[in-house]
């Protein structure tokens, strides 16, 4: 653990804003919050902070290819109760789905929904007064619900949809790409499936890196949107497959890539996915798979060859680093604020979905900015 407790150190260094926050939460006895999360080197400060605070904290992974299993091992020594492990299979992950509200939350942290979509399908009640979201994904899975407790909303922020989700997920993803296939975007057509703000960020990246880029997107509004950005940009459709020598997934919609989609693409296209989960590229319609290098899959599901990258699943996360130290201060302290919020005003709102206040945030953006003045 000795390099893990230097990589911890230089993250510690280069996260002021976290650091700030986490000094700033009150304590926390009583509180038991339950977590799905990437389970990655920068969540560390975070949870090291609520469990010196005195909350208990229970931990699991919202996507199993993002685990660390050295981060949870270091946790797990510092007070955590956890039930993740890199790679676990679907049974394990509903397993730790159970366990943890077995365990009997107080408060949850998201990323997905799982927790209170597995709540809100029993009938029985819970002790959980609030939660915090922060994917889209799990706003959506929310949206269909009726929560039974106040959720906070802080996927939709400024400092997160327009900073995280605009500029860091594509940088980070072609910045994986490029380093574990030891390719660059130079001379290849990549296929930016979806254009909201994930969507876009990687459009930008993948021009800078070199590619020429079209856009799929079947909503009218981000359609528009794309075609004023200046991208040859329209619906899903089989030339659009064949074209493209890089197809990229950012929708938030299960099988976007499926066995009928797969048909069209040509021999020797990468797909790789961006995705908060892995379920946009249908894995199993691409048949059997042979690692070529780490995170590169060769399928030949028509008889030609077609690259997976990264399994399909979140490819900034599963094959690099996913946000820098520097980007993600603040997005993590804006979850510190968060959960702060929550566990005093927060759990006093009416049950249902909320938009994180700029109250909670706005300091977050105050100081992020007054460091850049």
């Amino acid at each position: 653990m000795d390099a893990f407790a230097r990589d911890l150190g230089w993250a510690r260094l280069q996260m002021p804003l976290t650091r700030a926050g986490c000094e700033a939460l009150p304590r926390l006895d009583g509180i038991r919050l339950a977590c799905s999360m990437h389970l990655d080197l920068k969540m560390v400060l975070a949870v090291e902070a609520l469990l010196e605070k005195g909350a208990e904290v229970f931990l699991t992974t919202c996507n199993p290819t993002t685990v660390r299993d050295e981060v949870v091992e270091w946790l797990r020594e510092r007070g955590a109760q956890a039930h993740a492990w890199k790679n676990m299979s679907p049974e394990s992950y509903a397993e730790a789905i159970e366990r943890a509200l077995a365990w009997g939350p107080t408060h949850l942290c998201e990323m997905g929904a799982e927790f209170s979509r597995a709540l809100h399908s029993r009938a029985n009640g819970s002790r959980v007064r609030g939660s915090l979201e922060a994917t889209g994904s799990g706003i959506a899975r929310l949206g269909a619900l009726s929560p039974r407790y106040p959720v906070f909303n802080w996927d939709d922020l400024p400092i997160k949809e327009g900073l995280h989700n605009r500029w860091l997920v594509g940088l980070s993803t072609w910045q994986a790409f490029c380093e574990r296939t030891r390719l660059t975007l130079h001379g290849k057509r990549v296929l930016v499936v979806g254009h909201g703000g994930v969507g876009q960020g990687v459009a930008d990246v993948a021009r800078a890196f070199g590619g020429t880029v079209e856009v799929a997107e079947r909503d009218a509004a981000r359609l528009l949107e794309a075609r004023y950005a200046g991208w040859e940009a329209g619906p899903l459709t089989p030339e659009r497959l064949a074209r493209a020598e890089v197809i990229v997934t950012a929708t938030g919609v299960t099988g976007v890539i499926g066995a009928e989609e797969v048909k069209h693409l040509r021999a020797g296209c990468f797909l790789l996915n961006v995705g908060h989960v892995a379920d946009e590229i249908d894995v199993a319609a691409l048949g059997l798979r042979r690692e070529l290098i780490p995170h590169v899959e060769e399928a030949r599901p028509h008889g030609r060859p077609l690259y997976l990258f990264a399994g399909g699943s979140m490819a900034n996360l599963t094959a690099g680093w996913g946000d820098s130290l520097n980007a993600f201060d603040i997005t993590l302290a804006t979850m510190v604020a968060g959960l702060g919020f929550l566990f005093t005003e927060g759990e006093r709102e009416t049950p249902g979905l909320h938009p994180l206040p700029r109250s909670v945030w706005g300091p977050v953006a105050a100081a992020a900015a007054a460091r850049r003045g």
